[in-house]
C-alpha cells in the first residue's frame, strides 16, 4: 500500500499520494486549486484596465445602440457605466431620436438579431408609448409574438390577420390571444364574447378561457360582453428623491412605506402603510372616492402568502377586513422584523409617465407607481371584491427592489363601490 503524504498547507489535514504531490508541489488538490485562483485574481487586479466606451459620445441614439450591443466578458476590463440608465435615456429621447431607434430595431430584425430588436421595440413602447404599428407586419412575417403588448396599436388589417391565425395556430395561440387582448378594440371584445358563448374546439387546449387573456392587458370581459378597464392610464412613478428634504407638496400628495399603528392579527407585527395618498390626485380622482385620502395597508410578512383586504371606514382609515382568511401555512415571524426602513421617504413624481412604463417586468426599470399597467411577475391576478364579486381595480404597486428592501412586488387594488382595498404579492 502506497504511503500518503500530508498536504504542505499549514492547518490542512488532507493527505495525498506521492504522484499527486509531484504534480502540485506537495499540496492537496483543493489547496492547489485555491492557490491557482489566488494567483489568477492577483494577476487580474494587477493588469485590469478601466474602459469608458461612452467617452466622447453625445448622441443619445449612439449611446443606446452601444448599451444594447452585446459585450464580451473580459476579466481584465472594467467598463465604466453610463451615468443614465436605458430607462432614463429612452424617456429623454426626442421624437426624431425615437424614430431612429425604431429604424435601428427594424434593421436588427432584418439582420436576424431578434432579441436586440425586440428589446428596443419593447423599450420604445413601454417607456415612451410609441406607436410601432408600421413594423408589426415584419414581426408577423418573422413569427415573433412576444412580448404581446407591442401589438397594442395594431391596425385593423393586422388585427384581422391575428383573429384568423388564432383559429389554427396551435404553437403561437397563447401569444396571439395576448396580442389580441392588448389590441382590445370593439372587434376583439366582440370576438372574445363570441368565444365565451360558443367556445371553439381549440379552446379545449387552453389552460384558461380566451377572455382571461384580457386581464394581462388590464381589462376584463363583463357578463354582458362589454370591456371593463381595470387600470388607469395616468401613471406616476414612486421614487426616492435626491433632495435632502422631502418637498412639502410631495409629502402632501402621497406618503409611502410607513409603519402603521395597527397590528396584524395573524403575526402580531405592525401593518405597513404602502400608500397614503390624496384621493384627488389625478391618478386616483377617477375613482370618485368620498374621503380626502386613500390609504392602503398590508402585512409585509403575512401578505406574501395571500390576499389581504382592508375595509375603509367613513374617514377613509383602513380596518382589518372580516373577509381575510388566514393562509393554511404561515411561517413563524418575529413581530419586530420588518424590511421597511424607518425614515425611508419615497415620493410621487410630479409628471406622469407612459401608462405601459412598467408593464414588462423583464425590462430593467423602476416598477413602483400609482396608475398605469402592473408589472406582473407571475400571472395577472386581480382579486375579486368579497362583497360584490367584481374584480377590483389596480391602483398601484410597490417594488421592494426599487428601495433596496429585497425582492418582490406588492400590488394594490380597490373596490370603490364597497370601499375595500386589497394587496397581492408576487416574486420571481
Amino acid at each position: 500500500m502506497t504511503e500518503r503524504i500530508p498536504c504542505k498547507t499549514e492547518g490542512c489535514r488532507a493527505t495525498i499520494l506521492p504522484a499527486t504531490a509531484a504534480k502540485t508541489g506537495g499540496f492537496c488538490m483543493p489547496c492547489h486549486q485555491w492557490q491557482a485562483r489566488q494567483k489568477e485574481q492577483a494577476y487580474i487586479e494587477q493588469h485590469r484596465r478601466t474602459v469608458n466606451l461612452y467617452e466622447g459620445l453625445t448622441d443619445r441614439v449612439d449611446i443606446l445602440k452601444l448599451m444594447h450591443a452585446p459585450r464580451r466578458y473580459d476579466p481584465l476590463i472594467q467598463y465604466v457605466p453610463y451615468p443614465l440608465s436605458k430607462e432614463e435615456l429612452y424617456v429623454s429621447l426626442t421624437g426624431e431620436e425615437a424614430n431612429r431607434m425604431l429604424e435601428y430595431a427594424v434593421e436588427l430584425l432584418g439582420a436576424d438579431d431578434q432579441d436586440t430588436g425586440m428589446d428596443i421595440l419593447s423599450s420604445l413602447v413601454c417607456y415612451r408609448n410609441e406607436n410601432i404599428a408600421g413594423c408589426l407586419p415584419i414581426l408577423l412575417e418573422l413569427g415573433v409574438y412576444d412580448p404581446a403588448m407591442v401589438f397594442k396599436d395594431a391596425l385593423p388589417e393586422l388585427r384581422d390577420l391575428l383573429l384568423e391565425q388564432v383559429e389554427g395556430d396551435d404553437g403561437n395561440r397563447n401569444q396571439i390571444l395576448l396580442g389580441l387582448a392588448w389590441i382590445g378594440d370593439p372587434i376583439v371584445v366582440g370576438r372574445f364574447y363570441e368565444w365565451r358563448l360558443n367556445p371553439p374546439q381549440w379552446t379545449e387546449r387552453l389552460y384558461v378561457a380566451p377572455e382571461i387573456y384580457a386581464l394581462y392587458a388590464g381589462w376584463e370581459l363583463t357578463a354582458d360582453g362589454e370591456r371593463r378597464d381595470l387600470v388607469h392610464s395616468l401613471n406616476y412613478a414612486i421614487k426616492l428623491t435626491d433632495a435632502p428634504k422631502e418637498p412639502a407638496a410631495a409629502a402632501s400628495a402621497a406618503r409611502f412605506l410607513t409603519t402603521s399603528e395597527t397590528g396584524c392579527p395573524w403575526c402580531g407585527g405592525k401593518l405597513t402603510t404602502l400608500m397614503d395618498a390624496d384621493a384627488s390626485h389625478p391618478a386616483l380622482s377617477y375613482l370618485g372616492l368620498p374621503q380626502e385620502r386613500l390609504q392602503v395597508e398590508t402585512c409585509e410578512r403575512c401578505g406574501c402568502f395571500g390576499i389581504i383586504y382592508m375595509e375603509l371606514d367613513g374617514q377613509g382609515a383602513p380596518v382589518w377586513s372580516r373577509f381575510n382568511e388566514e393562509p393554511d401555512y404561515l411561517p413563524f415571524f418575529d413581530p419586530e422584523d420588518s424590511v421597511v426602513v424607518p425614515g425611508l421617504k419615497p415620493v410621487l413624481s410630479s409628471e406622469p409617465r407612459s401608462p405601459y412604463h412598467a408593464s414588462l417586468w423583464t425590462l430593467a426599470q423602476k416598477d413602483s407607481q400609482i396608475g398605469g399597467h402592473p408589472s406582473w411577475v407571475q400571472d395577472a391576478e386581480y382579486p375579486d371584491c368579497p362583497c360584490c364579486d367584481k374584480r377590483m381595480r389596480f391602483i398601484g404597486q410597490v417594488d421592494w427592489a426599487d428601495f433596496n428592501l429585497g425582492e418582490g412586488i406588492f400590488y394594490m387594488f380597490i373596490c370603490p363601490e364597497d370601499m375595500l382595498t386589497a394587496t397581492v404579492y408576487q416574486q420571481s
